[in-house]
This record gives C-alpha cells, sequence and structure tokens, in this order.
C-alpha cells in the first residue's frame, strides 16, 4: 500500500492582533510589540479619576506635549515585563559574583578607613536620590498616556528602587548599620546636600509626566550617575584602593548607560513631532539642567576636591551633546 504525504500551507487569516496592526500593518509582530502597542484601555471606563476632576483615566491632556500617536515612543531595547525581568536576573547574578568576590578576598575590610568612611559619607545620601527617582518614575506612569510609555517608566522605576537596595547593601558591607543612618541624617541636614534635596522634592509636584520624564530622567541622572559612580567611583576611588566599591555598584552605571536609549529615543521621537514640542522639551532641559549643574556643585566639590570643576563641567558637557542628539537645540 502506498501513502502520499502532502505539505499544505495554511495562511492564516490575520498575522497579528488587531491593535497592533493598526501601528504596524497585518503582518507578524514581536513579543514587545504585541505586549505594548494599544494595550492600554481607551473607552469604557466605568468612573472619572475623583482625585483629578476634569481629567480621563488615561488622558493625553495631562501634558503640554502633542503626539499624532503616543505610541511611537518605544523602547529601543523592546523591554517588556518578561525580557526586562530577565536582563535584570542576569545583572543580579553576576553582582552576586561581585559580592563573593569582595567577600571572600576581604576587599572592603582591606581599604583604608578613611577611604571607606569617605566612600560611605558620598554614597549613602544618593539612597534617597534613587527613592525619589523610584517615586518620579511612578508618577510618570500614572499620569502618563500610552503603554510604550508608562510600562518602561515603571521599569525604571524599579530599576530605581534597586540602585537605592545596592547602595544599601554597599553600606552595609562597608560599616556598620549605623552608616545607613548617618547617610539619612545627611541628606536631611548638611548643608552640602540641600540644593539636591530641594531639586528632588520639587519634583515630587511636577504635574506634567513628560516634564517630569526631562527633569528627572535626563536631566538629574544624567548629571549625577557618570559623576559619581564614574568619574569618583571608577576613576578616584579605584585608584585609591576602593576597588571594592566599585565591584559593588558596577550595575549602577551600566544601568545609566542602557537606560540612556530609552530615555533619549523618548525625546528624540517627541522633538522630531513639531517645533511645538522641540521648544517646550528644550526649555525643560535648560531648565533642570541648569537646576541640577548648581545642586551637584558642593557635592562634587566633597568627593572630587580639586578635579570637582572639570569633572561638573565634563558632566553636563556630555548631557549636553546627548540632548543636541536627540534634536533639542542646546
Amino acid at each position: 500500500m502506498n501513502i502520499e504525504l502532502q505539505a499544505r500551507e495554511i495562511q492564516p487569516l490575520r498575522h497579528t492582533f488587531d491593535r497592533v496592526a493598526r501601528h504596524t500593518g497585518d503582518k507578524p509582530a514581536s513579543r514587545y510589540l504585541e505586549a505594548m502597542l494599544d494595550a492600554q484601555p481607551k473607552e469604557n471606563f466605568h468612573y472619572r479619576p475623583t482625585w483629578e476632576q476634569g481629567y480621563e483615566l488615561y488622558d493625553k491632556r495631562r501634558t503640554a506635549i502633542e503626539m499624532k500617536d503616543w505610541y511611537a515612543l518605544r523602547d529601543p531595547r523592546q523591554f517588556y515585563y518578561a525580557t526586562w525581568t530577565m536582563a535584570r536576573a542576569r545583572q543580579q547574578d553576576a553582582m552576586e559574583a561581585n559580592y563573593q568576590f569582595v567577600d571572600s578576598r576581604k576587599l572592603a575590610a582591606k581599604m583604608p578607613d578613611a577611604l571607606r568612611a569617605e566612600a560611605c559619607t558620598v554614597l549613602m545620601p544618593l539612597r534617597h536620590v534613587s527613592f525619589g527617582g523610584n517615586m518620579n518614575n511612578c508618577n510618570m506612569c500614572s499620569r502618563g498616556y500610552g503603554t510604550a510609555f508608562t510600562a518602561p517608566a515603571m521599569f525604571h522605576a524599579m530599576d530605581q528602587l534597586g540602585v537605592a537596595q545596592y547602595i544599601t547593601r554597599l553600606g552595609l558591607t562597608m560599616d556598620e548599620p549605623g552608616v545607613l543612618e548617618a547617610g539619612k541624617n545627611d541628606w536631611l541636614q548638611a548643608p552640602v546636600w540641600q540644593p539636591l534635596r530641594q531639586l528632588v522634592e520639587d519634583l515630587f509636584v511636577v504635574q506634567d509626566p513628560i516634564e517630569l520624564f526631562v527633569a528627572q530622567n535626563l536631566a538629574l541622572d544624567g548629571q549625577l550617575y557618570p559623576l559619581i559612580f564614574d568619574q569618583y567611583v571608577d576613576d578616584q576611588l579605584a585608584t585609591q584602593g576602593g576597588t571594592a566599591v566599585a565591584m559593588l555598584t558596577a550595575f549602577i552605571p551600566e544601568w545609566h548607560t542602557e537606560s540612556a536609549r530609552w530615555i533619549d529615543a523618548v525625546v528624540k521621537v517627541a522633538a522630531a513631532e513639531s517645533q511645538h514640542n522641540r521648544d517646550l522639551l528644550t526649555g525643560w532641559y535648560r531648565h533642570y539642567a541648569d537646576r541640577t549643574s548648581k545642586a551637584l556643585e558642593p557635592i562634587a566639590a566633597m568627593a572630587l576636591r580639586d578635579n570637582a570643576s572639570a569633572a561638573l563641567t565634563d558632566a553636563r558637557n556630555a548631557l549636553d551633546a546627548r540632548a543636541r542628539k536627540a534634536g533639542l537645540d542646546v
């Protein structure tokens, strides 16, 4: 008996979800696009937010920025929940290996006492800056429009929480738990930290989510993290015997470099939409970048001493170059 097998191609009636096809056409889409595009509800709500009269639950009017398609603000990393958690899990494994290496060779204990105390003085108050970044990115997620923008904002909020936890863990590795309380007291009372604290707390009441995005993620973080973790930790502490600090904070500059791709992409697409958007984004950037530069002056003087002015200039110039590349008139 002969059996004839034939292969037949079955054409699907559609290649992706209708909500995705509205943006990309009816063709196979990536998991990222299926997770993000038009995932936010737009109609059939049961109520309006009673805490903010005059707005819908999701409302484009909460920002002065205008976009024809809010789902154009996509993440070049293509992070949705699964890919984000897998990326952070790999980085967590690498950090655990760093901690085991530092502990097994007692690198933190081998640091000079004065250098260890200085590192804690400079770094411990930054826990509160990261907690502020967590709150502000949660606010962007709450008030922003479109899953393509709000979902990575929430991922970024949790990353900021992770940064604060790594700084906390660093303090507990370097010294007794009292070092955390000392950092909190410095944040609340030490004159050197008050300009930055005022800036962070002022951002808590910024209502426009895109303005807050530019202020926190571009202007503030874009100067703070390169100044502290590149120029202070990597270039100064590590050369003086503080290699342990660089290893135990390795996630932070790596994360900042990676997340800058998302931040710059959002600014670039929004600025290219219209001259109205470009003018708003440029004005916000200049205002908050200037405030950040001023707020970081006493901290840079404390940490970098004679190199403070040059380090601040380098950090600002690098950020200005990022802003220009993203289309702002800097």
